[in-house]
């Protein structure tokens, strides 16, 4: 059993396979602060659950922050950025009351009511994409499936063609692959720029929605009134596009490759689910606590305070880690097993908690269950494509999701 001493947060074999660092953080150290680096890492499910209900404490302003302590941007970097709109803080890396309206603006969008006049669409293009799985049989299941179902749900709600899906999905992957930090100065350029493409494209479908709305979230947004206030600026649209188009799509894409994973190791779970259908929603929670897909996110130290008896200076950076809450001992028993029936497997934190709840939580949810339902109910037998799959997740600190799955599927 390794130390925590033992392990590097940023070595790529850590970013792979987590878990034993994890198991080792809760034991040893719950608020460890890196050496060398600073920041303190939070994993047990209690102290995370407290920093998450202090958002006055630890705060999501942490972009700004984060940019200072590095010095600023590297010249080329700024030179690509001055070409688009300058970052605003809306959603992730906000706090009340700013976040408080921005909040209110996209909430009905994605309320667990609005899914629900969803479902029977998300579920036919589902049936759609596993209609086509089925009759070639040996399929990589992350680009076939578990991308264009969520990425095509959430273009059609953002009112934008399904033919521009394959910019969406670049741009989607170019917004997050530096928030990970194990990405080269090269492709931290090649993102930038990918990022600049897209302000130019949502900034041209803001200006045609404020003139000519339709029935769209876009046309929402720009027209949107809270409480008498001024509608969103270009930049302010942008800033909230950005993160619907890859929470809509990345996490989602993620967890239901997951949990296909899981459930094709575990041939036993996955039989309760044929015989019991009604089990797939706790599946796919049980699946967010055991693969989360958001592993952390980071809040900054607003003032002096103590977590988990552990003193966090004033400025400090925190990555409270909900993966590692996530399989934490005292709250799930066997932690590291995979249970559908695991009567408290909503108990998880991959959604965060408080004011910053994944807004698009219900949609997720919605979009994993209709994806493995129809994969169940339309196939006999799920198994590996032997040879193929190594398992990799892409590099990065903070999302974690299967590069590729080569599933071999047999027809119901």
């Amino acid at each position: 059993m390794k130390s925590v001493a033992e392990f590097q947060f940023f070595d790529p074999a850590v970013a792979e396979d987590p878990f034993a660092f994890y198991a080792a953080l809760r034991r040893e150290a719950p608020v460890y602060q890196v050496p060398g680096l600073g920041f303190f890492l939070v994993s047990r499910h209690d102290m995370v659950t407290e920093a998450l209900r202090h958002p006055a404490v630890f705060s999501n302003r942490f972009a700004a922050a984060m940019q200072a302590t590095i010095g600023g941007l590297r010249p080329e970097l700024a030179a690509i950025w001055a070409e688009g709109y300058p970052p605003v803080d809306t959603l992730l890396t906000n706090d009340p009351p700013s976040h408080t309206r921005y909040r209110a603006l996209v909430t009905k969008a994605f309320s667990a009511r609005r899914v629900r006049t969803m479902e029977a669409a998300i579920r036919a293009l589902a049936g759609e994409l596993v209609e086509g799985l089925v009759r070639d049989r040996e399929v990589e299941l992350v680009e076939r499936f578990a991308v264009p179902l969520p990425l095509t749900v959430i273009a059609d709600q953002l009112g934008v063609p399904r033919a521009d899906l394959a910019r969406f999905k670049r741009w989607s992957d170019d917004s997050v692959a530096p928030l990970g930090q194990m990405i080269s100065p090269e492709r931290e350029i090649e993102c930038a720029r990918s990022v600049v493409e897209f302000q130019h494209y949502f900034a041209r479908i803001g200006d045609e929605r404020r003139a000519a709305p339709r029935d769209d979230l876009i046309s929402d947004l720009v027209h949107a009134r809270i409480e008498g206030e001024r509608p969103l600026e270009t930049g302010e649209l942008l800033s909230v596009v950005q993160q619907l188009l890859v929470a809509g799509n990345e996490t989602t894409t993620n967890l239901i490759a997951a949990t296909t994973q899981l459930l094709i190791e575990h041939p036993d779970e996955l039989a309760k689910l044929r015989a019991r259908p009604e089990l797939v929603e706790n599946a796919i929670e049980e699946a967010l606590r055991l693969e989360t897909p958001v592993q952390g996110m980071w809040r900054v130290a607003t003032e002096d305070t103590v977590l988990g008896g552990t003193p966090i200076p004033k400025g400090s950076f925190v990555m409270l880690r909900y993966a590692a809450a996530n399989r934490d001992e005292t709250v799930f028993p066997d932690p590291d097993r995979f249970d559908v029936e695991r009567p408290n497997a909503r108990d998880h934190l991959a959604f965060g908690l408080g004011i910053h709840f994944c807004v698009g939580a219900a949609l997720a949810r919605a979009e994993a269950a209709a994806a493995i339902a129809t994969l169940l109910a339309r196939t006999r037998a799920l198994r590996f494509v032997a040879g193929k799959n190594d398992f990799r997740h892409h590099p990065s600190i903070l999302l974690r999701g299967l590069q590729k799955l080569w599933v071999e599927l047999e027809p119901a």
